[in-house]
């Protein structure tokens, strides 16, 4: 970055803390007037301006963006072809040209200017009052900065940009110059300032939105992170069942045990999908049961046939459905078939505010007196309407002709 003057001044640390003080000023003692121009239209034409970029500071998050808009206005408005923002660098302790019109190509974002007391933008920045010099080739208030110098400037204005909240170093200063030899005067400056101020609210939203999307971030790094432990955990949860399904006794409990682990391995899977998911808290269900229908046809030796629309379902949800395909599938698999030959239908997708899921089969169908609805109905429909009850949804059970069963199950998403 270069320097417009000499090396950085040497200014203690307690003089960083000015306060805008309302209209206070320091003026050239030259008289202002508007004696060359209809001073009517010419305010009129600066809260047009003003106004205008109210609006831009409203709907714009770009900050770059609206500094450069404020310097192209402020220019306008004063008419003028000079204009920038003169950003505070803490660690340099200088005031770098961040925004401009009017300027050299080389000057935004290259130079900076000392923020002492002996230059204009650095007496408005200790101070907070607003700075006219109207003759700088005749100033002895203030040194004339290389870069104003080196423009042919002959008068300025800057103003103080503050954020808000306490114990925030103000922004930086907001100038416009003119080569010209007319005059600025306090109208002038409260347009300028009008524009500063609305600058510092623009700064510290910008300021307020990373902060929030810093904290979002970490949060969805503490989900993820959280979901990834949690599969973990349950993995050896899993791990720990299997080898006690290899050594008990009973083939009942080997199966019992069996069928657990099946359910624990699917609550990990949304696990799984939660922390690699682009959106927290959420799965996309075509790939959940997609993976869900890839690992069950390796451990049931069936084929099984699954399409999902993509559809981003809440974790509290993909849970019990996940548990649901995992029954159903695993009750086919069961009982619908005498060998391994047969192959297992999944299909999901939205139907108005539901997902709307089929499994069907083309087995032996199901007993002339079945009813899911009675006492003796086996332990994988208990479960199957336990959680349908917690997603408040609903099961349709039919034979297909000539042979095998569908299963219909319409679950609420909102």
């Amino acid at each position: 970055m270069l320097q417009a003057e000499g090396g950085p001044a040497r200014v203690r640390r307690d003089e960083f803390m000015p306060t805008l003080t309302g209209t206070e000023s320091v003026t050239s003692p030259v008289a202002s007037t508007g004696a060359t121009r209809q001073e009517l239209p010419y305010r009129l034409r600066q809260q047009s301006l003003l106004g205008e970029f109210g609006r831009t500071a409203l709907q714009t998050r770009d900050i770059g963006q609206i500094l450069q808009r404020a310097t192209q206005l402020c220019a306008q408005g004063l008419e003028t072809p000079f204009a920038k923002v003169l950003e505070y660098m803490p660690e340099e302790k200088r005031l770098l040209v961040s925004a401009g019109v009017g300027w050299a190509p080389e000057t935004i974002g290259q130079i900076s200017l000392g923020v002492d007391l002996e230059s204009p933008a650095g007496y408005a920045f200790h101070t907070g009052q607003i700075v006219i010099s109207n003759h700088l080739q005749e100033e002895t208030r203030f040194r004339t900065p290389k870069l104003l110098s080196e423009h042919g400037i002959k008068r300025a204005i800057n103003v103080l940009i503050a954020r808000g909240g306490e114990g925030h170093l103000p922004f930086g200063v907001l100038e416009v110059d003119s080569a010209d030899s007319g005059q600025f005067d306090l109208a002038d400056a409260d347009f300028l300032a009008g524009f500063a101020g609305l600058l510092g609210i623009a700064i510290e939203r910008q300021h307020a939105d990373a902060e929030l999307q810093k904290a979002l971030e970490h949060q969805a790094m503490l989900t993820r992170e959280m979901s990834h432990r949690v599969k973990n955990s349950l993995a050896s949860v899993v791990g720990l069942l299997r080898v006690q399904s290899r050594s008990a006794q009973s083939e009942e409990v080997q199966n019992a045990l069996k069928d657990a682990a099946s359910r624990i391995t699917t609550i990990a899977q949304v696990h799984d999908h939660l922390w690699r998911s682009t959106r927290i808290g959420f799965v996309d269900i075509a790939d959940f049961a997609g993976e869900l229908c890839r690992k069950l046809q390796e451990t049931l030796a069936y084929k099984i046939d699954c399409k999902f629309d993509h559809l981003m379902i809440p974790a509290d949800k993909a849970i019990p459905l996940g548990l649901l395909i995992n029954e159903l599938v695993t009750n086919a698999a069961k009982h619908a078939y005498s060998d391994k030959s047969g192959e297992i239908q999944v299909a999901g997708a939205g139907r108005g505010a539901d997902l709307h899921v089929v499994v069907a089969d083309q087995g032996v169908g199901l007993p002339a007196d079945f009813d899911m609805d009675q006492p003796r109905a086996s332990l994988g429909f208990k479960v199957i309407k336990s959680l349908l009850a917690q997603l408040n949804g609903r099961i349709a059970v039919s034979s297909n002709e000539p042979k095998g069963t569908t299963i219909q199950l319409d679950v609420p998403l909102d």
